[in-house]
C-alpha cells in the first residue's frame, strides 16, 4: 500500500493584499470563487484517476490567501470530493487558515460540522499600530472573538500566527503580543520573522528608504525571548518557527519537513509525490480555464491540467532535500538510521565535508545518532542550509 500523503488546497483570494505579502494571492476577484472551487474538484478527480488504487491521505490543509472567504458549502464540497477519491484516515487533520474578522460564530460551527478540526488564525500582532502598518484588516478584539467562537463551535486545535522583526517594533511591544496570544490558550503558535520580499510594497519602500529596515539583532532577541517564554508556558519548540502543546504539532506541516509526499491543488500550488516536484499555473483565470478545458485523458501521477513545471528528483537531490527539511525540526532532526535506510548510506558518507565544517562552527550537533541544528543555529539556519545546495 502507498505511503500516506498530505493534501494541500491553495485558496488565492483575499479581500485586501497586505503590503508585506509575497504569496500567490489576489484581491478583488471574489466573483471567481464558485468557478475556482469547481476547478479544484476537477483537479482532484484528474489526479485521483491517474492511479489505480485509492491513495491514503493523513491531512488536508486549506491555505491562502484567505480560505475563510469561501462559503462553507464550497469548502465542504472539496472535503467530500477528497473522501470520494482518497482514503482519508479516520483521525486525519483537516485545517483551514482564517483571518480574524472574516469568520462568524455560525460559520465556524458550519466548518466544524463539515469536518474541519483545526484552525490557523493570522493574528500577526496585538499592537494596533503594527496591525495598521502591516495593512491587516482586523483588530485584536476580533482575534479574541474569533477564538471564543471557535471554542464554542468545538475546535480544540487552534494555531495563532505572529510576525516579529517589524520596522520600529520594540521588544516590549513584541512581548505584549506574545503574552496576549498565549493568554488565549492556543494549542499551537507560529512565529515568523518579517522578510522584505522583492516586488512587494514593503520591499519597494525599504529600497527607497521609506521604510526602516528591521533590526536583525533585536529580531534575534525577540526570537530568543519568545522561545524561553513559550517553554515556560508549556509549549515545546519542534520546528524553527513553531511551538505546540505536547502532541499538538501540525501533522500536515510535519509531512513537508520530513520530506514525505504531498499533493498540491489550486493556482500556484506546489506538490511532491512519486519522486516528482511540480507547480501549478499562478493566475486564477488561467487555472480555471485549464481545468475546465481538460479532457479526461490520463495524466501521469501526480500531474494535472494545471501543472506548468515539473522536475523528477535525482537521488542526490532527494538526499539534499531530506536533510534540509528535516534539520528544520529542532528536536527530531534527521536520524542516521532513517537516512541510511532510505538512501543506502549514512549522513557522514553523503555529506562528510559539510557536516564536519558546520559541526566545527557550532551550527550542527550530534545527539546520539541524530543530526540537529544547535540552538544558536536556529536564527542562522540559512547559513547551514546553503552548505547543502548548489553543488
Amino acid at each position: 500500500m502507498s505511503a500516506p500523503h498530505a493534501l494541500y488546497f491553495h485558496i488565492p483570494f483575499c479581500s485586501h493584499r497586505c503590503a508585506y505579502c509575497d504569496f500567490n494571492t489576489y484581491a478583488g476577484q471574489e466573483a471567481l470563487i464558485p468557478a475556482y472551487m469547481q476547478a479544484l474538484l476537477t483537479e482532484v478527480d484528474v489526479v485521483a484517476a491517474s492511479r489505480e488504487e485509492s491513495l491514503p491521505a493523513r491531512s488536508v490543509f486549506f491555505g491562502g490567501g484567505t480560505p475563510s472567504l469561501v462559503p462553507t458549502r464550497l469548502l465542504s464540497s472539496v472535503i467530500e470530493k477528497v473522501r470520494q477519491c482518497y482514503t482519508l484516515e479516520p483521525a486525519a487533520e483537516v485545517s483551514l487558515e482564517a483571518n480574524p474578522g472574516t469568520v462568524s460564530a455560525q460559520g465556524l460551527q458550519e466548518l466544524r460540522q463539515a469536518g474541519f478540526n483545526r484552525l490557523s488564525f493570522g493574528v500577526q500582532s496585538a499592537n494596533p499600530f503594527e496591525l495598521k502598518m502591516l495593512e491587516r484588516t482586523h483588530g485584536f478584539g476580533e482575534v479574541i472573538q474569533s477564538v471564543q467562537w471557535a471554542r464554542q463551535a468545538g475546535f480544540d486545535n487552534l494555531n495563532l500566527d505572529l510576525i516579529y522583526g517589524l520596522p520600529e517594533q520594540t521588544l516590549e511591544h513584541w512581548q505584549n503580543s506574545v503574552r496576549r496570544i498565549v493568554a488565549l490558550g492556543p494549542e499551537h503558535v507560529s512565529m515568523y520573522a518579517l522578510t522584505l520580499e522583492h516586488g512587494t510594497p514593503f520591499g519597494r519602500w525599504a529600497q527607497k528608504g521609506l521604510l526602516p529596515l528591521p533590526d536583525g539583532d533585536l529580531a534575534a532577541e525577540m526570537y530568543d525571548w519568545a522561545g524561553d517564554y513559550l517553554a515556560g508556558q508549556g509549549y515545546e519548540q519542534y520546528e524553527i518557527s513553531n511551538w505546540a502543546r505536547p502532541g499538538r504539532e501540525c501533522r500536515h506541516n510535519l509531512q513537508y519537513w520530513r520530506n514525505l509526499p504531498y499533493l498540491g491543488f489550486g493556482a500556484g500550488a506546489h506538490g511532491y509525490a512519486g519522486g516528482v516536484r511540480y507547480a501549478n499555473v499562478l493566475r486564477i483565470k488561467t487555472y480555471i480555464e485549464r481545468c475546465e478545458s481538460a479532457d479526461r485523458r490520463t495524466f501521469d501521477f501526480p500531474l494535472s491540467p494545471a501543472t506548468v513545471n515539473q522536475h523528477r528528483n535525482t537521488p542526490r537531490e532527494d538526499m539534499q532535500e531530506t536533510l534540509l527539511t528535516s534539520l528544520r525540526l529542532t528536536r527530531e532532526g534527521i536520524a542516521e538510521g532513517r537516512f541510511r535506510e532510505q538512501f543506502g548510506l549514512g549522513l557522514g558518507e553523503a555529506f562528510p565535508k559539510e557536516i564536519e565544517r558546520l559541526t566545527r562552527r557550532g551550527l550542527l550537533e550530534w545527539q546520539a545518532s541524530t543530526l540537529r541544528l544547535t540552538p544558536q543555529a536556529r536564527m542562522l539556519s540559512n547559513q547551514v542550509f546553503v552548505e547543502f545546495v548548489g553543488e
